[in-house]
């Protein structure tokens, strides 16, 4: 064991590295010297206080303007108050009992103060804070230590104030230094100027200079990219090297007859995909491709085409889907668009057709039974489902490719178990409709290869967006509805989104978030209920409930929809409810469907021209976005109206007013990034373990992720084990935790 992988114990002691890692995931001397700064302040350079989030665990670094000591009424006590100030905000600092800080806490001293930002009397203050004096007559030791240099703050806890933490990693600098190795080869190094690690890490936790922490980040920013890049090269590597069966496409096969009945021609946009995706499936490795494209920009259609080749190549094709109700959406829309292709075998079927079969987890005995033996002899081409293709008893003659809808709706072990059933490893197409940036794509699907479809087809109509100030401006809200009606009485359907359900489920988003988990494990509908927009601090506790559906479609069919045929849809109704009314919808039987983001993908109804969000200030604006893209699918424009009590001027209003401002999914995806700190995108949202991305932006630093993907792709080539790299395969152990590791390892 290295010196780095030493337990904390050795170093601080038993009691502070318990609070180390119970309150930071701190265990070891590494985790310590690559737990960075979140920011530095100067002496003199106070902490804008109007800034603080409540709830928050902050270190601030402020001017002490006054203090009270006020004696408790009527019994024993007292309550010590000191105002500290930046200047032009100001923050109270409470302290019960402890009349005796009055002597140190005097008027114009200047400290580091840490605690957890809460409100009494509307007014933010800190109940019994940490601090340290930074002021010559107050500490002098202090003042010395900071004096000439940036003070860093760290993300701390309450039991680990900032600057306890800061002593911390001043030991661990002075003791194990020396012992830090050097992942990045010399000649990177001088390739890109970039200073030695153990010389990084000193700068970047005790910097003289913004110059000094510049060339810190400019070196550890290198170090992520790389490492990370390393990782996806040799998981490229490794997956090149895997046998697959090759899936060519047959001249007048199923493929041919399916284009020639199409009612429109393909998009450039599709054929170059198409096209992509074809030389994939005739190579004799297994294809891993990354499908992302705009809301109604054709997906499903190319996925479509690629699984016929694969059928017309003598395999079998699946696509799963999050949801019962997109699964039966995706069938009913292709055994449509196939006709009698899609009846191979069955009287009145196709010479070259197949068969296409539904597989979800609460289909009745008969059907689920004959469904499984159609795959499992071959008869079904191509299956549609949910998690249910997913479990043991289901198996397939030729698994030749896996199309997976919305894949971060799954987790990778779903994915996994799916590709599992070929004899061979099978060719795998995930598709999302979320827009990701290049560099984005480079850092989460980096093992992917990426195909964009930005292209709309022919016919479809813009979408304009409003956002409805529900409080400030009720009338709007009266005029929504009013707009919902005049579309209806244009012929067309509406829907109205809330973001939650309402049966009997708990409300806030804790509540929301135990439910989504249980569901999740109980295997239901992989339906989104909770609170998808980022958290917004205080506000959130004393906001009412979100609104529901069952509430909402009650108002709504009493109030102003009064006379219009109104519907719900949600995640619990059982499969044949939500079937009845997603085919009533369909055959224009229901004129508003109230629902929640079950209809948020794959929902194809082109004469629904109108959308409500309720409480829209809930859903992030990727959601937003998506969730928009199910009206103007026709010839008719697309309306949709994003209602929120939330103020003008708000975090919340200015997501709402970016999604209106464009239809852009890319641009908006940034913003979404941007706003839920992009740092998550890499564990959680793919291998639910904490982000190793710590100074690397995936936003901003496509110069560096680009550069290190090109070097690390060569040096893999050359040196596929790092035999000759053992620093650097040192490293990529420690990025790639055990959960980590998995998540790659099963691509």
């Amino acid at each position: 064991m290295g010196a780095l992988d030493e337990p904390l114990t050795k170093l601080v002691g038993d009691r502070t590295a318990k609070v180390l890692a119970d309150s930071l995931k701190l265990r070891t001397v590494g985790d310590l010297l690559h737990h960075y700064p979140r920011r530095y302040v100067e002496r003199g350079q106070l902490t804008s206080l109007d800034e603080l989030e409540i709830d928050e665990h902050v270190t601030v670094l402020a001017r002490i303007e006054k203090v009270t000591l006020i004696p408790f009424r009527g019994r024993k006590g007292d309550r010590l108050e000191v105002v500290v100030t930046d200047g032009r905000s100001r923050l109270s600092l409470v302290f019960f009992n402890q009349g005796w800080r009055q002597k140190e806490l005097k008027g114009g001293a200047q400290g580091l103060f840490a605690g957890k930002v809460g409100v009494f009397n509307r007014t933010r203050q800190l109940v019994s804070p940490d601090y340290q004096l930074l002021d010559e007559d107050a500490d002098a030791g202090a003042a010395r230590q900071f004096a000439g240099r940036l003070i860093p703050v760290y993300g701390a806890s309450s039991q680990m104030p900032s600057w306890k933490l800061s002593l911390c990693v001043e030991t661990a600098l002075t003791k194990h230094l020396s012992d830090v190795g050097e992942p990045l080869p010399p000649e990177l190094r001088e390739r890109h100027e970039l200073i030695p690690l153990p010389e990084a890490l000193e700068l970047i936790h005790r910097p003289r200079s913004h110059a000094d922490r510049e060339r810190a980040q400019d070196r550890l920013r290198w170090d992520e990219a790389f490492v990370l890049q390393v990782a996806l090269a040799q998981r490229r590597a490794a997956d090149s090297a895997l046998p697959a069966k090759p899936r060519r496409v047959r001249e007048g096969g199923l493929l041919d007859a399916f284009d020639a009945r199409l009612p429109f021609t393909l998009t450039e946009g599709q054929r170059k995909v198409s096209a992509e995706i074809t030389a994939d499936l005739a190579g004799e490795h297994p294809m891993h491709r990354l499908l992302q494209g705009e809301v109604g920009s054709g997906k499903t259609l190319v996925a479509l085409r690629a699984m016929l080749t694969v059928v017309d190549a003598g395999g079998q094709a699946v696509l799963l889907a999050p949801t019962e109700v997109l699964a039966q959406q995706h069938h009913r829309s292709i055994v449509e668009m196939m006709g009698d292709l899609a009846e191979g075998g069955l009287l009145g079927g196709s010479d070259l057709g197949t068969r296409v079969v539904l597989l979800t987890g609460s289909m009745g005995v008969p059907a689920r039974r004959q469904a499984l033996l159609d795959m499992a002899c071959g008869d079904a081409g191509l299956a549609i489902g949910t998690h249910a293709l997913i479990e043991d008893k289901v198996q397939f003659q030729d698994l030749g490719l896996v199309v997976v809808d919305e894949q971060h709706r799954f987790g990778v072990e779903q994915r996994d178990a799916l590709r599992a059933k070929g004899d061979q490893p099978p060719h795998l197409l995930v598709m999302t409709a979320t827009p990701i940036p290049r560099t984005v794509a480079m850092t989460v699907f980096g093992d992917l290869e990426t195909s964009v479809l930005d292209q709309l087809p022919a016919g479809r109509s813009p979408i304009s967006t409003h956002v409805v100030p529900a409080v400030e401006k009720p009338n709007f809200l009266a005029r929504a509805w009013e707009r919902v009606r005049e579309e209806v009485a244009k012929g067309h359907q509406a829907y109205v989104v809330c973001p939650r359900i309402g049966d009997e489920e708990p409300a806030g988003p804790e509540a929301g978030a135990k439910a989504a988990k249980k569901r999740r494990r109980a295997g239901d509908d992989l339906e989104d209920l909770t609170d998808d927009a980022p958290d917004e601090g205080a506000a959130a506790d004393e906001r009412r409930p979100p609104l529901s559906v069952v509430e909402t479609a009650a108002m709504l069919a009493g109030g102003p929809l009064a006379g219009l045929r109104v519907e719900i849809l949600h995640g619990r109704l059982t499969p044949e409810a939500k079937d009845d009314v997603m085919r009533r919808f369909t055959a224009g039987e229901v004129d508003v469907l109230v629902a929640t983001t079950v209809i948020e993908v794959g929902v194809n109804v082109p004469n629904s021209t109108a959308m409500v969000i309720m409480d829209a200030d809930r859903f992030g604006v990727s959601q937003l976005h998506q969730l928009r893209g199910r009206v103007g699918r026709g010839s008719a424009a697309g309306l949709c109206l994003l209602v929120s009590d939330m103020p003008a001027g708000s975090a919340a209003r200015a997501r709402l007013d970016a999604v209106a401002g464009t239809l852009d999914g890319f641009q908006l995806s940034r913003i979404d990034l941007e706003q839920r700190r992009e740092g998550d995108v890499l564990g959680q949202a793919q291998s639910g373990v904490k982000s190793s991305l710590k100074v690397l932006s995936v936003l901003e630093d496509e110069e560096v992720i680009v550069t290190a993907r090109a070097e690390a792709t060569r040096l893999v080539a050359e040196d596929p084990s790092l035999a000759a790299h053992p620093e650097l395969r040192t490293a990529l152990e420690s990025l790639l935790d055990a959960d980590r590791a998995e998540y790659l390892e099963k691509g």
